[in-house]
């Protein structure tokens, strides 16, 4: 078997920021549709204030959710010269499932591409075993509750924020939701950063460990976060941000429903909240779930119709698809790697 050099290490840390970067410039709608949509931010400025967010969230939450994105692959059941190629393979499966999905404008989730990219390279490389089940479950549960408390968010949010202002001229509430959608913008921003940033810190650790970075004291189960591989990991994320996702920020800002800055400004602070929640408690989200409940929540406020259902359909659909589709690329990668690697 070839065994892996430095040099293919930095490749595949090379990888995984690419990867980080095309999550952010496929995430890059999460953080800015609402504000794109409702004329608060162009988009050049939406963009650099997004990226801006996203990267400070490094001095934010810790670094919980990369702790259990590192263990969704056990490494005592995979050798140790085989993690990097293992890591390789999945990031072919998340980043051409993002690109697929980016191509079509369907806003899917990149977490949950990485999560499908590790099971089926976990599985091409070494089986069943390799995969620890129970933080696969976690994220399969909260891949089903996360939007739903996004929806519930963004409906009651908006709720709490309709009776308030129910006196208020509508030009008037208008011109404050404005304002202080900046503010739940920038919310939004530094908690997509936060939980989002964290899973690329979750596969280049595990790397680190199978070239003896770590000290042999170290529990490969606990593996800490380097403060290097935290801040290119938000840079990245950043630098993705500001390059722009259009064809998502298109269907997220229009496609599902009308939104005024008083609508942009709710959806963007129940999304915050949500994915902040679970950043804080190591539960690696989709933030585009959680961004897309949380608009249709706010938009159901003004009745059920006025929500794009057809649309939520489809993207649904795509949330469905990503894991197994990821899944199946990432475990083709490592069949064709294992070829070429002896293994």
């Amino acid at each position: 078997m070839i065994e892996p050099t430095v040099g293919l290490i930095i490749f595949i840390i090379g990888v995984a920021l690419l990867f980080d970067f095309t999550n952010g410039f496929h995430d890059s709608a999460n953080s800015i549709s609402t504000v794109v949509s409702t004329k608060v931010l162009s988009p050049r400025n939406a963009v650099a204030f997004a990226a801006f967010f996203n990267f400070i969230a490094a001095f934010g939450f810790g670094v919980l959710v990369a702790s259990t994105i590192s263990k969704i692959i056990q490494l005592s059941y995979v050798p140790t010269e085989v993690v990097p190629y293992v890591i390789l393979a999945a990031l072919c499966g998340a980043i051409t499932w993002n690109l697929i999905t980016w191509r079509f404008g369907l806003p899917t989730s990149s977490s949950h591409s990485l999560i499908g990219g590790l099971m089926g390279a976990g599985l091409s490389a070494a089986g069943i075993a390799a995969i620890k089940w129970s933080a696969i479950e976690l994220i399969v549960i909260f891949m089903i509750i996360s939007p739903l408390i996004g929806l519930a968010c963004g409906f009651l949010f908006m709720v709490v924020v309709l009776n308030l202002t129910k006196k208020a001229h509508k030009s008037t509430a208008d011109s404050y939701f404005r304002k202080l959608q900046l503010f739940s913008a920038a919310a939004y921003s530094f908690s997509h950063g936060t939980n989002d940033a964290q899973k690329t810190m979750g596969i280049i650790t595990p790397l680190l460990f199978s070239i003896g970075y770590y000290s042999a004291t170290v529990d490969p189960n606990n593996l800490p976060v380097p403060l290097w591989v935290i801040l290119i990991a938000h840079a990245a994320i950043a630098l993705g941000t500001l390059s722009g996702g259009w064809r998502i920020v298109k269907t997220m800002g229009y496609k599902i429903t009308k939104l005024r800055p008083v609508h942009g400004f709710a959806a963007e602070t129940a999304g915050a909240v949500t994915i902040l929640g679970a950043s804080a408690v190591g539960i690696p989200v989709s933030t585009t779930h959680i961004i897309c409940t949380s608009i249709m929540g706010v938009g159901s406020t003004m009745g059920a119709s006025t929500v794009k259902w057809g649309v939520a359909r489809t993207i649904a659909f795509a949330w469905i698809l990503t894991i197994p589709a990821a899944a199946v690329i990432g475990f083709g990668s490592f069949l064709i790697i294992r070829v070429f690697i002896g293994y």
